[in-house]
């Protein structure tokens, strides 16, 4: 007898920074494994697997996250108190915005059309520990002028070879940034913040692992003088494997948008 399965698209938010990314691992504390968790506890008779829009690394947060449940025989009949009980039951630090019934023809990962990723950052003294989950925080003075020029760089098509981490065969290295800039930080706000800082933002369809983090460590290289323009256009072309030698820490990343064709 064959079974039915009824697919659901969940946007969420989450505060990454007790977590071990978006992907559920033996003995980690996740964010698939913890909103899993919760699902098999409110269906407990029902079979329940999880696609996520792509992965996030440890620490790493999320304003616009997607990913789809997919449920064996038994629909969901009222959609909107199902959202409300998973909103109870799951810890403070995730939050589900919106749960809409899909079908076959969409697909979290291959229908995704763009993300925009933000990277938060601060420089020049030590920021009020309650920051630490929100942005990252360079004691060094950095030239910030510099790392703007530096920013525009990375947008167009270009060999992102240097930009990623476990390099895998087959992977696809050449990646288009429709934008890549850096502003004084408007997206998050708080009293214990420093007087200023910036953001990162960068978009494209789809992102290696490590890419932006490390696209920001070569940023932070340029603005501390351990990096030249020069150095980052040739890396951009697949040359000076060996000279990205930071990835910015994760817990100033967020996910801050996500939309699909």
């Amino acid at each position: 007898m064959q079974t039915a399965t009824y697919r659901y698209i969940v946007t969420l938010q989450f505060l990454g920074f007790r977590y071990s990314g978006w992907q559920k691992q033996p003995g980690q504390k996740t964010i698939e494994g913890m909103l899993l968790k919760t699902l098999k506890f409110l269906l407990p008779q029902v079979s329940v697997k999880i696609l996520g829009a792509g992965r996030t690394d440890a620490k790493v947060s999320a304003l616009d996250y997607g990913c789809e449940i997919f449920l064996k025989d038994t629909p969901l009949d009222d959609i909107l108190g199902f959202t409300e009980l998973l909103n109870k039951n799951l810890p403070p630090d995730i939050r589900v915005l919106n749960v809409e019934q899909t079908d076959s023809d969409f697909n979290i990962i291959k229908s995704s059309k763009s993300k925009e990723y933000v990277y938060l950052f601060s420089y020049g003294a030590k920021n009020h520990p309650f920051c630490a989950p929100f942005m990252a925080n360079i004691i060094e003075d950095i030239n910030i002028d510099l790392m703007k020029s530096g920013a525009s760089l990375f947008m167009g098509t270009h060999n992102f070879s240097c930009f990623t981490a476990q390099l895998r065969e087959n992977s696809k290295i050449t990646r288009t940034i429709e934008n890549c800039y850096i502003e004084e930080n408007k997206l998050l706000t708080a009293n214990f913040f420093p007087p200023k800082s910036y953001a990162l933002r960068i978009t494209g369809q789809g992102f290696m692992r490590y890419q932006v983090r490390m696209i920001m460590g070569s940023l932070i290289q340029l603005g501390k003088g351990e990096l030249t323009l020069n150095e980052i256009e040739e890396c951009l072309k697949g040359n000076n494997k060996n000279k990205i030698e930071y990835i910015a820490p994760g817990s100033g990343l967020l996910l801050n948008s996500l939309q699909f064709t």
